[in-house]
């Protein structure tokens, strides 16, 4: 499927809110429950997508914009929520996150993308050159990468209490991939 900007937008839109249907009001040892090991909990995933609504998605379509591949974009602090403040409620990280994405597709509107844009390329730091059209598919995938993962982590908490059922629960079942990983904790790569 080729990616549109209004779909898209429709997709970026959605994410606050089920965000918050997930994972609002739940007592915080699922808030804060993993998969094990290094892996992250919701409030994990909530804080890195509210870093990457600061640094990452539309500071990098502005770089598209204005620099092309004259500039390359600022590598991504994958882990930079682990250094934020871990004692704030989950409540005001999900609200925080629903301000920026709504403040940020403001500014992306108002950029009166075109399709004649999509082709435009920057210099990502690992990636090297990739097209706008790229960034904004990555940018919904991004989402729907950590809203599944939020599902997987809430689902897990319950792997040893659905008895034989396992087998069917395909959530149950999944692994993740760490090899190309070195954190080992977040699946998508911006």
């Amino acid at each position: 499927m080729e990616m549109k900007l209004a779909e898209a937008t429709e997709v970026l839109e959605r994410t606050p809110a089920v965000l918050i249907h997930l994972v609002r009001g739940l007592p915080e040892e699922w808030v804060r429950a993993t998969e094990g090991g290094d892996t992250w909990s919701c409030y994990d995933v909530v804080g890195h997508l509210i870093h990457g609504e600061v640094t990452d998605w539309l500071p990098r379509v502005r770089m598209i914009i204005e620099y092309g591949e004259g500039r390359s974009f600022e590598p991504f602090d994958r882990l930079a929520q682990f250094r934020e403040d871990q004692t704030q409620p989950i409540e005001r990280l999900l609200d925080r996150f629903a301000e920026l994405r709504e403040r940020n597709l403001v500014a992306l509107r108002s950029l009166r993308l075109g399709s004649e844009d999509f082709s435009r390329t920057g210099i990502h730091p690992d990636q090297g050159t990739v097209t706008l059209k790229q960034l904004l598919a990555s940018w919904v995938v991004h989402d729907l990468t950590h809203i599944s993962q939020i599902s997987r982590v809430l689902a897990k908490q319950y792997a040893a209490e659905v008895g034989p059922w396992k087998a069917y629960m395909g959530i149950l079942n999944t692994t993740i991939d760490r090899s190309g990983d070195r954190s080992g904790a977040d699946p998508a790569k911006p």
